[in-house]
């Protein structure tokens, strides 16, 4: 489905990835790891056309590594940024409507019941508050209304930068059991984490990123089992070890 090879990213004359390869397959939850400042975000960035790259990036086939965000988002590649971007003065389903401009158009004759009702079989939380503004909502709903949002626009992927980042344990319990189940109907993922054990224990394959460039990669749960990991992102072996 996806895949990249010699990635690089600039912002300027400063080189933030250096020959990024990086695959995920139909079906997968896939996770970045690493420390602040280490390129994770850049390279989501680079996906979606936000930041200025070389190399090769394919979906499905096709060369996209110089197409703008526009075309991208069109071909089913959703990113939810690090930091929960909700319309504040929108509605809970207003914001969701805005998702389906992807594919529905400004002025498109609405078919968006199918999608609304997938989000809300989704997060139940989000159609008991539809009808609120979603500057109100906990940071927990308001994450959870970011990646509906994405939802609507008919992902044929998802990349999520930091979806537990400032949440109650509890809530990213939770949030992470939603991304299970929408990988599970379907969608890939590629998945931006802080919190390594709890990524680590839900992905398929996982991607150690330091300094801009890959150093560690593997099945999820050989790459919970490195040293190197376990040490500089986890503290304790995990429980398959």
């Amino acid at each position: 489905m996806l895949n990249i090879k010699n990635l690089c990213a600039f912002y300027g004359s400063i080189q933030a990835l250096y020959d990024i390869d990086i695959e995920v397959q139909e079906g997968t939850i896939v996770c970045l790891i690493g420390a602040n400042g280490a390129g994770k975000t850049s390279l989501l960035k680079s996906i979606s056309g936000m930041v200025q790259h070389s190399g090769t990036i394919e979906w499905n086939g096709e060369d996209i590594t110089n197409y703008n965000s526009v075309q991208i988002a069109r071909r089913g590649i959703m990113h939810v940024p690090e930091g929960r971007h909700v319309f504040p003065g929108l509605t809970v389903e207003e914001n969701l409507e805005v998702g389906t401009i992807n594919w529905r158009g400004f002025f498109g004759k609405r078919r968006d019941a199918d999608e609304l009702t997938y989000v809300y079989d989704m997060f139940p939380r989000l159609k008991e508050r539809r009808k609120q503004l979603s500057w109100s909502l906990s940071g927990g709903e308001q994450q959870m209304l970011a990646i509906g949002r994405a939802l609507m626009g008919r992902p044929k992927i998802l990349l999520l930068d930091e979806p537990s980042m400032g949440l109650a344990p509890l809530v990213i319990e939770e949030l992470f059991e939603k991304i299970v189940a929408i990988n599970k109907k379907g969608t890939p993922i590629l998945m931006v984490e802080q919190n390594a054990s709890m990524a680590l224990e839900i992905s398929d394959y996982a991607y150690v990123i330091n300094q801009g460039s890959i150093e560690i990669s593997g099945a999820a749960k050989d790459v919970a089992c490195d040293d190197r990991v376990i040490n500089a992102y986890l503290g304790v072996h995990a429980g398959q070890c």
